[in-house]
């Protein structure tokens, strides 16, 4: 029964994406803060983004909501995956990884071989290395 309110109630409603997720993240952390320091510009600002989140996701501007979320997404994304490159390189214990000085092509190379000559693949500038 509430279930089914609840689903008629959200219907024509934006709902929840990335952008909502992040404001909730972000209103979690400033609580946490705001829990230790007790300074009671961290729980308004976390307020703050609680009713925006919850606005956000209220809203029956479904065109105004998306293009906000691919705002946000154009701004993270570039971040993330620098982010989830660097995780992988860095537990990747198997490769050295190189960037080509002429094009700044970023290369993976075995471990262990000594010095090797590089071929890029995208200018076909060679160098050498130690792997």
């Amino acid at each position: 029964m509430i279930r089914s309110w609840m689903a008629r109630f959200m219907t024509g409603r934006y709902g929840g994406d990335q952008l909502n997720l992040f404001l909730i993240a972000l209103y979690l952390i400033l609580y946490v803060v705001f829990l230790f320091t007790r300074l009671l510009i961290f729980e308004l600002l976390g307020t703050v983004l609680l009713v925006v989140s919850l606005f956000r996701s209220l809203s029956r501007n479904l065109p105004q909501r998306r293009a906000e979320n691919t705002r946000f997404l154009q701004i993270v994304r570039p971040v993330w995956r620098k982010w989830t490159g660097f995780r992988a390189r860095a537990h990747d214990k198997e490769h050295r990884y190189f960037k080509c000085p002429n094009c700044g092509q970023l290369m993976r190379v075995p471990r262990g071989k000594g010095r090797i000559t590089v071929h890029c693949r995208s200018c076909g500038a060679a160098f050498e290395e130690k792997s």
